[in-house]
């Protein structure tokens, strides 16, 4: 089984307000915020952005999050380092954490099973 391509980026920021301006200004509408300084926004059918707020301390990421339909049925190539294996999210998925050639960070995204 292969992933099905971009579902989402996923960035952090030091400011949620301002980076979720900053998307709504690009044409991104915003489909919900949490009470924690987080939400998601998207525009037209593509991936959606969800952004994050870290501490000051803690730098802005981002990270590629690739569909997965069935994560006990994904088997990633050899290639493909595995950084950490599918776990549950408190947001409803489970999420592979998996290493690109350079160094890079991906996460790979699958449904949770009820």
């Amino acid at each position: 089984m292969e992933t099905e391509g971009i579902e989402a980026v996923f960035l952090t920021t030091h400011n949620w307000g301002k980076a979720a301006q900053f998307f709504q200004a690009l044409g991104y509408g915003l489909e919900f915020a949490t009470d924690h300084n987080s939400g998601q926004l998207r525009n037209g059918d593509g991936p959606y952005v969800f952004i994050a707020e870290v501490p000051e301390d803690q730098a802005p990421q981002t990270r590629i999050v690739l569909k997965v339909p069935d994560a006990d049925a994904f088997r990633p190539d050899p290639v493909v380092e595995v950084v950490t294996p599918f776990e549950d999210t408190h947001y409803g998925t489970k999420e592979m954490t998996v290493r690109d050639p350079d160094g890079r960070l991906w996460s790979l995204q699958a449904p949770a099973k009820n």
